[in-house]
C-alpha cells in the first residue's frame, strides 16, 4: 500500500519505474561506463577515470578494490534492509547472514589482504563456470596450488553434489555475490522481473545458450595452450573468442547490464537469462532433491507469490493445481513462502515419492487397521 506523502510518493516511484528509477538507472548506467571505460579512449578522446584517483586515496591496489568497497556496502546495506524486513523469518536473516558475511569476507576483504601479501588477488566465492577465468591454463599456473585445488574440486565435485542435495540456492541465494546483491540492495525491486511466456522461452535458449559458450571458450583455451604453438590460427581462434566472452558476457552482461536494470527490469536478469553457472546448477536441480511442496486445497490465487518471484515463476499456477514442483530458474530466495498469507508453500530437500509407492503403502495401511 502506498503511503502519504513525499516519502510515499518516492518509494512507489522508484520502485515502479517511475521517473526516480529511470534516474537511477542512468546514474548506475554512467557510473559503471566510467568504471570499466574510465582511462581509456573513444573516439579519440579520453575518458575520465574518477575512480583510480579515488581508490589511491584510500590506500586501494587499484580502483576494482573501491568497486568491491562500494558493492559491499550495497550489500550489507540492503542487508540491514533485510532485516527490518524479514526479521521474522529465520529462513531469511539466516541467509542474509550469510550473503553479507561470504560478501565481506570471501568477495571483498579475502582478496585484499592477499594482494596486501603479494599472492595473486583470488575470489573464494566464485567457481567455475561463473569465473571462467579460473580455468584457463595462464591463470591457473599462477595459482598457489591450495587456490588451484580449491578452484578443480569446488567447479567439478562440490557445486554438482550440493546441487544434487540443495539444488541451486546453495550457491545462487547463499553464497554468489550477484543473488547477494539481488537479494538486499535490489530487494525493492524483485517485482519488476518479467512473468511473459516469452520471456520464460528466452531464458530456457539464453542461459543455456552461455552455458555452451563457456564450455566452448575454456576447451578452446585449453586446447590453444596445449597445441597453440604448432596452430598459430587456432591459436588466434581462441584468443578472439576468449575476448568475446569477456568482453560480451563478463563485462557487458554480467558486470554493467545484471546491476543496471534493476529499477526497471528486476533484479535478476543476469543470473535468470545469462549465468552459465545457474544454468549448470538448474539442470542438476531438475534431478536432485530440492522442490516446493504445496499444502492441498489452501491457494486463495492472491499471485503474491507469483509476484514477488524474482525468476519470473508463475508460482501461483502450481498452487492452484496443489502441484509440488521444481523449476530449472528457481533460486530458492523463498520469498515465495515467505509472502504467501496462508503458508501454502514450504521449500524442502527431499526426492518425491513414486506414486505407486504411495498407493501401495495406503493399501498396506488400511488394511493393518481393518
Amino acid at each position: 500500500m502506498r503511503q502519504k506523502g513525499a516519502v510515499g510518493w518516492f518509494k512507489h516511484d522508484i520502485t515502479h519505474r517511475g521517473i526516480t528509477a529511470w534516474i537511477l538507472f542512468v546514474l548506475l548506467a554512467l557510473m559503471y561506463f566510467f568504471f570499466y571505460y574510465g582511462g581509456r579512449t573513444l573516439f579519440g578522446a579520453p575518458i575520465p577515470d574518477p575512480f583510480t584517483p579515488i581508490a589511491q586515496g584510500l590506500g586501494m591496489p587499484h580502483k576494482w578494490t573501491f568497486y568491491g568497497l562500494l558493492y559491499t556496502i550495497a550489500v550489507v546495506a540492503g542487508g540491514v534492509l533485510m532485516f527490518r524486513r524479514y526479521g521474522h523469518n529465520r529462513y531469511q536473516v539466516v541467509r542474509t547472514s550469510v550473503v553479507i558475511f561470504v560478501q565481506v569476507t570471501l568477495a571483498f576483504a579475502v582478496p585484499w589482504i592477499l594482494l596486501i601479501f603479494e599472492q595473486p588477488e583470488f575470489y573464494f566465492s566464485y567457481l567455475w563456470p561463473l569465473q571462467i577465468e579460473y580455468f584457463y591454463p595462464s591463470t591457473i599456473l599462477e595459482m598457489p596450488l591450495p587456490f588451484l585445488l580449491y578452484s578443480l574440486i569446488g567447479s567439478l565435485l562440490i557445486v554438482p553434489l550440493l546441487g544434487v542435495f540443495y539444488g541451486k540456492r546453495w550457491y545462487c541465494s547463499w553464497v554468489c555475490g550477484c543473488g547477494g546483491l539481488a537479494n538486499t540492495a535490489g530487494e525493492p525491486f524483485r517485482h519488476l522481473s518479467t512473468k511473459s511466456s516469452a520471456s520464460w522461452l528466452f531464458e530456457k535458449w539464453s542461459v543455456h545458450l552461455t552455458l555452451l559458450l563457456a564450455l566452448l571458450v575454456t576447451a578452446l583455451v585449453v586446447a590453444s595452450w596445449a597445441v597453440g604453438q604448432h596452430y598459430p590460427r587456432f591459436e588466434e581462434t581462441a584468443v578472439s573468442l576468449q575476448s568475446f566472452y569477456g568482453l560480451i558476457v563478463v563485462t557487458m552482461l554480467s558486470g554493467i547490464i545484471g546491476v543496471v536494470v534493476y529499477p526497471i527490469g528486476g533484479t535478476r536478469v543476469w543470473c535468470r537469462f545469462f549465468c552459465p553457472m545457474a544454468a549448470l546448477l538448474g539442470l542438476i536441480q531438475k534431478f536432485g532433491r530440492f522442490r516446493i511442496t504445496v499444502k492441498d486445497d489452501m491457494c486463495i490465487s492472491c499471485g503474491l507469490c507469483t509476484k514477488y518471484c524474482e525468476m519470473g515463476i508463475d508460482v501461483r499456477a502450481y498452487a492452484q493445481k496443489n502441484q509440488d514442483f521444481v523449476r530449472a530458474s528457481c533460486v530458492g530466495c523463498g520469498l515465495c513462502a515467505e509472502v504467501c498469507p496462508r503458508g501454502v508453500l514450504r521449500l524442502e530437500n527431499r526426492m518425491p515419492r513414486d506414486p505407486q509407492e504411495t498407493l501401495t503403502m495406503s493399501s498396506l495401511l488400511s488394511r493393518s487397521y481393518q
